[in-house]
């Protein structure tokens, strides 16, 4: 018996289908190459760099004087995503963006991807659509050319493996290794809001379950919801600092947790650092949810990951240039590499932080 879908329409670019459920077509029926033709009929390609995409036995490409950047996210289900509440447009739209963003984190520009599926025999064709109608949204919105990919059967469920190309001049990639004491440490946008719509969806879900009569309690949370099933890249700050003037010394996107982030820098850069509590961004939908779930909300920032922010170090000379910036936070600096790696407390006390984000590993 299939489980039905409780998540409910919400504010968010991409609506969740709410039609009934009608007779599916069976996979089987265009078999493997026939479902590629069906996915990928109309995409069209916008990089001027992209010369041949679908179609041979492999894309061809022409940076020219450019470097290129590749980056690769395998998502399997049970693992990184749970389709009970996860709609699969909305899968879609992550899997890519979620590629996007490290590109994005290395000061470059996403350009092409390539998407291979793994797909078991509970998914229809239209399934599929959904999927790709998500992924093809992401494409169109960050300017990123679908090039190729893969579809094979698969015993465990679906996994999907996005694989994403992207171009910088060497001049202009920033990596985790340049930071330098005294500089400036800084995070985009807030923490710990995508763990919290995990815990919700979390929570409802387990509500649902035991109770099919009930209604899941989304109202006025939808951008904890929003964050956790369709975040965004954050193209628009990689364009701000730009604009300002500003090369960033050290660069990552948020996926693990901020904590796990400033070990992988500071390791990386031999440095230490210095960040403080009260300068941590958090939303007041995700507090609240917090208190109301008796979890430690700086806990929750630290190590929640998902939230695919940029966390970034800087010159202490672009100072006045972060000051106008829009969702930039300064939230600490790099020390030397013996002063370890700490939260200050409200209260000035020191706190070793420790790499407490998602494994994929445990059990």
């Amino acid at each position: 018996m299939q489980k039905k879908s409780y998540l409910c329409t919400f504010n968010c670019p991409i609506r969740v289908s709410t039609t009934t459920i009608m007779a599916k077509t069976e996979i089987s029926t265009l078999g493997e190459f026939g479902l590629i033709k069906h996915l990928t009929k109309d995409i069209k390609h916008i990089q001027p760099s992209t010369q041949k995409g679908i179609g041979d036995d492999a894309a061809v490409l022409n940076f020219k004087d450019k470097r290129t950047l590749i980056t690769t996210d395998l998502l399997l289900e049970g693992i990184h995503f749970n389709l009970e509440y996860v709609p699969l447009k909305h899968l879609g739209y992550k899997a890519a963006v979620v590629n996007f963003s490290d590109i994005y984190a290395m000061n470059a520009t996403p350009t092409q991807i390539t998407v291979s599926l793994g797909i078991s025999k509970r998914f229809a064709i239209e399934d599929l659509e959904e999927l790709y109608a998500g992924i093809r949204l992401a494409c169109e919105r960050y300017n990123v050319d679908l090039v190729g990919g893969d579809t094979s059967a698969s015993m465990t469920g679906l996994t999907i493996s996005i694989t994403c190309l992207g171009t910088a001049y060497e001049s202009d990639i920033v990596y985790r290794n340049g930071a330098k004491e005294h500089d400036l440490v800084c995070v985009t946008g807030n923490l710990g809001t995508a763990y919290m719509g995990l815990q919700l969806l979390e929570r409802e879900r387990l509500v649902m379950n035991a109770n099919e009569n009930a209604t899941p309690a989304f109202e006025g949370r939808e951008y904890l919801l929003e964050r956790q099933l369709k975040p965004e890249a954050r193209r628009d700050i990689i364009q701000e600092l730009h604009e300002a003037g500003i090369k960033p010394t050290a660069m990552m996107d948020i996926s693990d947790g901020l904590s796990s982030e400033l070990m992988h820098i500071c390791s990386q850069s031999n440095v230490g650092c210095s960040v403080y509590e009260n300068k941590l961004p958090i939303d007041y939908q995700a507090a609240a949810l917090a208190e109301e779930m008796n979890l430690n909300i700086v806990t929750c920032a630290l190590n929640g990951g998902e939230d695919y922010e940029l966390l970034f170090t800087c010159s202490l000379d672009d100072y006045e240039k972060l000051i106008p910036l829009e969702d930039v936070y300064l939230i600490g600096h790099i020390t030397k590499p013996e002063h370890g790696i700490n939260l200050v407390g409200r209260n000035g006390e020191e706190i070793s932080l420790k790499a407490q984000g998602w494994n994929a590993f445990k059990g």
